[in-house]
C-alpha cells in the first residue's frame, strides 16, 4: 500500500507539471485570446469549469482559499459569454504548450514521457471520488489522447485530488482559507506573513482579523512569527494532506510506480530549472 512517503514524493514530481498553468505564459495568452479581460476571469472561469455551471458559492466552497466574494466577481459573468468548456480547452491547450516548450521536442516525443502520461493517468483514474468534489469534477472530463496533454491532464486531477484532502485537513483542524495561506507563507519563510501574494491584497481589517484568529490559539506570536504550537499544527495538516493523497497510487504496483517515478525525475527536472515558466 502506498505510504504518506510516496504520495509527497508524488507530489514533488507532479507539482511543477501543473504549476506551467500558473506561471508560463501561454494558458494565459490562450485565455486572453477568448476574451477574458483578466488573469483572474480566466482562472476562474477554467479551473472551476469541471464542476459545471455552479453558482459563485459552490465554486467558493469548493476552492476553500480565497476571501468571501471571490469567486463572485468572476463567476457566473466569466462563463456569460465564453463557455467554461472553451475556457477549460485553452488553459489545457495552453499548459500542455508549455511543457512542451520548456522540455523541449525530443524529450517530449519520448517513449519515456508517454508512459509517464500513461502510469500518471492510471493513477488519477482509480481513486475514490467520494468527499472529493474537484477531482470528481475532472472524473467526468475525457482524458486526452497526446502524451504531454494527457501528462498534464493527469497530474493536474491527481493536484485536486490532493487539494481535496488538503481542505479536509485543513476543516479538521480549524484553519480557514486566509488563516492556511498565513500558515503557508511562515512555512516559506515569508515575513511578515501579511506579504504574501495570496492574501497582500485583501482589506486590512480581514488580514488583521486572520492574525488575530491565529495569535489567540497560540499558532502565531505576538511578531507574527509561528509559535511552537503553530509549527506542529502546520505539520499535523500536511502530514495528513499527504496520508489522503496516497489512494490513487494503489493503482500502481510497486514496480510500475519505480519506473514513474524515474521516468518523471528528468522531466521535472528541467521544469524545477526553468521555474516551470
Amino acid at each position: 500500500m502506498p505510504t504518506t512517503r510516496t504520495a509527497r514524493r508524488m507530489f514533488e514530481l507532479l507539482e511543477p507539471i501543473c504549476l506551467v498553468t500558473y506561471f508560463a505564459d501561454e494558458s494565459n495568452e490562450e485565455l486572453a485570446a477568448l476574451g477574458h479581460r483578466t488573469y483572474w476571469d480566466g482562472y476562474f472561469a477554467s479551473r472551476a469549469a469541471p464542476l459545471g455551471r455552479v453558482p459563485a458559492q459552490v465554486v467558493h466552497a469548493a476552492f476553500y482559499s480565497f476571501a468571501d466574494g471571490e469567486a463572485a466577481r468572476h463567476i457566473p459573468s466569466a462563463w456569460e459569454t465564453i463557455p467554461p468548456e472553451a475556457s477549460f480547452a485553452a488553459w489545457r491547450r495552453g499548459s500542455a504548450a508549455s511543457v512542451r516548450r520548456i522540455i523541449g521536442e525530443e524529450p517530449a516525443n519520448s517513449p519515456g514521457l508517454a508512459r509517464a502520461a500513461d502510469l500518471t493517468t492510471k493513477a488519477a483514474t482509480s481513486a475514490p471520488t467520494q468527499g472529493r468534489v474537484m477531482y470528481a469534477g475532472w472524473r467526468t472530463l475525457p482524458v486526452p489522447s497526446d502524451p504531454v496533454t494527457r501528462l498534464w491532464h493527469s497530474a493536474t486531477m491527481l493536484r485536486e485530488h490532493r487539494g481535496d484532502g488538503h481542505v479536509a485537513a485543513l476543516l479538521g483542524a480549524g484553519i480557514g482559507g486566509a488563516e492556511a495561506h498565513v500558515l503557508s507563507a511562515l512555512e516559506m519563510g515569508i515575513h511578515p506573513p501579511e506579504s504574501f501574494g495570496r492574501i497582500h491584497h485583501l482589506p486590512k481589517v480581514r488580514l488583521a482579523e486572520a492574525m488575530g484568529g491565529l495569535r489567540e490559539r497560540g499558532l502565531v506570536d505576538a511578531d507574527g512569527a509561528f509559535t511552537d504550537a503553530g509549527r506542529e499544527t502546520k505539520e499535523r495538516i500536511e502530514a495528513l494532506t499527504d496520508e489522503l493523497a496516497a489512494p490513487p497510487y494503489d493503482a500502481l504496483s510497486a514496480a510500475e510506480l519505480t519506473e514513474l517515478i524515474a521516468e518523471l525525475e528528468p522531466i521535472t527536472a528541467t521544469l524545477v530549472a526553468a521555474g516551470s515558466r
